[in-house]
């Protein structure tokens, strides 16, 4: 069969042209390792494979060629509008529609609606299953834990069409892998929350790592664990063992509870140039954090800056994910310790998110029962700034004005000499231009304050007392669809929310 596989990076289809740089540069570096991991299957198993990411470049339709039997498209819930529209033209042309990634994973119920095949987990055994006798009008899922993906070898011509200039790499470049699946932390806000961490095979970790250092050396890699690090000594001592001489770029995620002092400096050695830890909140997830769970508040902020302030000296570029809106979070406590961290440790690039009810974790199901969830946002919404679900302790004007102070403090011109100061080359510059681009973010935030105080409909959406979907969202979600706005009724827009009963490893 001739098959497609596309991974859309871009929910846009019109991406405005000061975004195009980014896109073409850093945006299509996120190209991830299962569609790649599909299309080597695929491609084992005698069929012709068409392999595409879509990051903003042009029209997605265009990626892949039109004659088709069966395309496989994956895609986060942000751009989940983009691939409902991208199967319904798939389908005219008969050709069979198959999505998985995070969307497929945490809303396969509304996936449903417009795709012939919905993937929720995948190996090779399910592809194959799927390409011999397409399981046409179900929702499927392997059942196993992925142990093992193709090696980088494999890979590579996916990688090269993805991540690098035509055919060669950058100085962005990054060629992704994976040391492990699943987590072993149960955050509530995560959509791997009860996905058991599964190890993968330290030799074939090996055999990649020498592979990329002879055929792409400095090429950056990029760990896409959801958490690297949990077999920390076994994974760092493969690392150490493949010869480098200073050659070896990596960035990673992780939680700050295994970057322990003992460790940093191995990190340092080994090659790491990027890390971003989890704080998440000052009053919750201490245990990730490393702070120990009875440690909250300002107790937690000194552990933290002091934890970050030893990993500096090991690791030059530095990011803290945050998530600003729980439950635990009430009154100005949050906002000041957050303001002050951005004050104490000017090296680390904050990235302060909104809580986003994403399907099957259990921060959706118990704001679903609660009644806390906007049904009628479509998904397109469902990244910052924008807000899905109502917040326990904030009122949603409140929240915004409370959400601009933070960023305004990050984005002052005090506080951009500071970090300008505090590091230096590449990393400078992308502090610079990251700030730059989060004033854009403030000026959008103040709009939707100025939105809530002119708008009643929209303030009223928002308070949850109206379930109509507000004439301004439905303009945003006609701009970032373009000429593919007219696939998708308002009724498609509206999504369909179910409470999910997953097992671990479903």
């Amino acid at each position: 069969m001739r098959v497609g596989v596309l991974e859309l990076l871009n929910a846009a289809v019109n991406t405005p042209w000061n975004q195009k740089g980014y896109a073409h540069l850093a945006l299509k570096q996120n190209a991830s390792v299962m569609p790649q991991a599909v299309s080597v299957w695929c491609q084992s198993l005698g069929h012709e494979v068409f392999y595409a990411t879509y990051y903003g470049q042009k029209d997605p339709k265009q990626l892949l060629p039109n004659d088709l039997d069966l395309v496989f498209i994956s895609s986060h819930t942000q751009a989940s509008p983009l691939a409902y529209a991208l199967a319904k033209l798939y389908r005219r042309e008969n050709t069979l529609t198959v999505i998985g990634g995070a969307h497929a994973k945490g809303f396969p119920d509304d996936c449903a609606r417009f795709f012939d095949v919905v993937v929720r987990h995948c190996d090779k055994r399910l592809i194959a299953d799927i390409l011999f006798e397409p399981p046409v009008g179900r929702i499927v899922t392997s059942g196993r834990m992925l142990t093992d993906v193709p090696s980088v070898e494999e890979r590579m011509p996916y990688i090269r069409a993805s991540s690098f200039w035509r055919g060669r790499p950058h100085a962005l470049a990054s060629i992704p892998l994976l040391t492990s699946t699943g987590c072993p932390y149960s955050c509530d806000f995560c959509v791997d929350w009860n996905t058991p961490y599964v190890p993968h095979s330290l030799e074939r970790l090996e055999s990649d790592l020498r592979f990329i250092l002879q055929e792409y050396p400095g090429v950056l890699v990029a760990f896409h664990d959801a958490n690297f690090g949990i077999k920390f000594d076994q994974v760092l001592e493969v690392l150490e063992s493949v010869s480098h001489d200073g050659r070896k770029r990596y960035v990673m995620e992780c939680s700050l509870s295994i970057l322990r002092p003992t460790r940093l400096q191995r990190l340092g050695d080994v090659g790491f140039v990027a890390i971003a830890p989890g704080v998440e909140s000052w009053k919750a997830y201490s245990n990730k954090a490393g702070a120990g769970s009875a440690v909250t508040g300002r107790e937690k902020l000194e552990r933290v800056v002091e934890h970050f302030e030893q990993i500096r000296d090991h690791v030059p570029a530095l990011q803290a994910n945050f998530i600003f809106g729980l439950d635990v979070d009430e009154g100005d406590e949050p906002v000041e310790l957050t303001k002050e961290f951005i004050t104490r440790a000017p090296f680390v690039w904050p990235l302060i998110s909104v809580p986003t009810p994403f399907g099957g974790t259990p921060l959706y199901e118990q704001h679903l029962d609660e009644g806390r969830v906007l049904t009628s946002m479509p998904f397109a919404f469902y990244w910052g700034p924008y807000l899905a679900t109502r917040l326990k302790h904030y009122s949603p004007m409140t929240y915004y004005e409370r959400y601009i102070e933070i960023l305004s403090h990050l984005t002052s011109g005090k506080m951009l000499r500071r970090r300008l100061e505090s590091t230096s080359g590449i990393v400078r510059l992308i502090h610079l231009t990251r700030a730059l681009g989060m004033r854009q973010m403030v000026a959008r935030l103040r709009g939707f304050v100025h939105q809530m105080k002119t708008d009643p409909q929209f303030r009223a959406f928002h308070e949850g007392e109206s379930q109509s979907l507000p004439e301004f969202y439905h303009r945003l979600y006609e701009d970032l669809l373009g000429p593919y706005a007219t696939l998708l009724s308002n009724e498609d827009r509206q999504p369909v929310h179910q409470r999910s009963s997953v097992l671990p490893g479903s």
